[in-house]
Parts: structure tokens; C-alpha cells; sequence
């Protein structure tokens, strides 16, 4: 990753470290060939794969595999969907790059890793408080509040806040731990009004969730009436290009979601 956000970086320096990991290396491979590039020829070389993405792509298809991987080691309470949330993360992470690079925004190339994120604070309730989360879960099911809210009562911070929190550790752009911290309430987000009349990419996010969840794609069943989803952001947001984005949205999200 420290690679891939040097701008000066070569496909062959990037190729080298993809081919050290056999594993990696495989699903790149099966990326590039997939039905989203529609290639005649089959791609056999990483190398030859490495150029053909691009290091957008690349960075983006390399942090979703990594983290998956790393989540995957992760022990989680009962009732906790570890596939539901890998599919509700990188659903809402191609969805904001989609929109982010469509509507303009003035980071684009932190969505994808926004949107991937954004609920990090979720898992980390779920593994590290798992009486909390229960207490957390058993209030939202009885209506209590939004999730968030439920969160606050139980622990004093959402996590939302401790997705950001976790993010800053990890020394993360600003403006992803902001996108992040705000993607609940993207009104609150103190870089309203300073992209220049781009979008915040807390917007973005708080889109592309919405509408992740409108489809059913959600890590948990939304049990309160509180948490309402809309497909309206998305399409307030998307605006003309709305039908162009879902269809190169769909493309991605199918031709990754099976490592996830």
C-alpha cells in the first residue's frame, strides 16, 4: 500500500511485490480476466495485468483482498456475519469510488478506501465489547433508537466515531477519517462548503451506504424503523449519470465480490 500511494512508483516495482504473494497475485489475475475488462486473449502475466488495471484499480482491488484476508483471522461474536460484512464494505466502497469519480470530489482517490471502512468501528465493537454489542443489539431491536444512537447510550461514542479513531492510528488521508467520522450525518462534517464545489466525500459515502442497504446488501437486518434506507441521496447525487454508474457498479461489485 506504501507502494502504491508513491506516485512515482513503477508497474514493475508494483509487479514484483504482487508476485510475492501467490495468493494475491491469483486474484489479480482473475480480476484482469473477468468479464468487467471483456478481454479476448486471457491475461497470464501479472506484469502484463499490473499496467492494464491501473494503479487506481490496483490500489483499490489490493486493499479490499488484503483486509478481507486479515478480517478473515479476525474470531467474532455469534449472530456476526463476517461474509455480510465483507460484501456490505466492498459494495459501499465501489459504489463511492463509482460516484466519487463520476460527480467530483475533491479527494476521488480516498472513496474507495472510505467506503471500504466506514463501518470498521462495527466490527471492532463487535470483537473487542461483546457484551456491549449485545446490550447494543438488543436495544436496536427493540426499537430503541438508531444504531448509532443504541451505540452512544451503551458506550458513550458510535462507531462511526471509532472507525475514524482507528483510521487516524493507522495514519490514514484527513479526509478519509472525515469522510468516515461523518458518514452518518455528512451535514455535520466540518469540510462542508471548502471542496470548491466538489462534494464532501462524506456525502459520497453516506450515498453510496444508503443505497448499498436500499439493495438488501446489509451487515446486519435493519430492525428499527429508525434506520430507514433510501435510494434518494444516491440519485439526488448521481443526478444524469445515475444509470451509467450503477451499470459499471454492478460490473465491479460482481467481478469482486467472489474473494470476499
Amino acid at each position: 500500500m506504501a507502494s502504491l500511494a508513491n506516485e512515482e512508483v513503477s508497474f514493475a516495482s508494483l509487479s514484483d511485490l504482487i508476485e510475492k504473494d501467490t495468493v494475491l497475485a491469483g486474484n489479480i489475475l482473475r480480476v484482469v480476466n473477468s468479464a468487467l475488462y471483456g478481454r479476448r486473449g486471457t491475461i497470464n502475466s501479472v506484469r502484463h495485468a499490473v499496467p492494464l488495471l491501473g494503479v487506481n484499480k490496483l490500489r483499490n482491488t489490493v486493499l479490499g483482498m488484503s483486509i478481507a484476508r486479515m478480517w478473515a483471522r479476525v474470531k467474532t461474536p455469534g449472530g456476526w456475519s463476517m461474509k455480510n460484512f465483507n460484501m456490505h464494505s466492498v459494495a459501499a466502497a465501489v459504489l463511492s469510488d463509482r460516484l466519487a469519480q463520476e460527480i467530483g470530489v475533491s479527494y476521488p482517490e480516498g472513496a474507495f478506501i472510505s467506503g471500504l471502512l466506514h463501518d470498521l468501528g462495527r466490527l471492532l465493537i463487535a470483537v473487542a465489547l461483546t457484551s456491549e454489542h449485545a446490550e447494543i443489539a438488543r436495544l436496536y431491536a427493540a426499537n430503541e433508537g438508531t444504531l448509532c444512537e443504541c451505540e452512544r447510550e451503551v458506550l458513550g461514542f458510535d462507531h462511526a466515531e471509532i472507525s475514524a479513531t482507528a483510521l487516524a492510528a493507522w495514519h490514514l488521508p484527513m479526509p478519509i477519517q472525515v469522510a468516515v467520522h461523518y458518514h452518518h450525518r455528512p451535514d455535520d462534517d466540518p469540510t462542508l462548503g471548502a471542496g470548491n464545489g466538489a462534494a464532501e466525500l462524506s456525502r459520497v459515502v453516506f450515498a453510496a451506504d444508503n443505497y448499498v442497504n436500499f439493495l438488501g446488501n446489509c451487515i446486519q437486518p435493519k430492525a428499527a424503523d429508525f434506520d430507514a434506507v433510501s435510494q434518494e441521496h444516491f440519485f439526488q447525487m448521481a443526478g444524469d449519470s445515475a444509470e451509467s454508474i450503477l451499470r459499471d457498479f454492478e460490473a465491479e461489485y460482481e467481478a469482486i465480490e467472489k474473494f470476499f
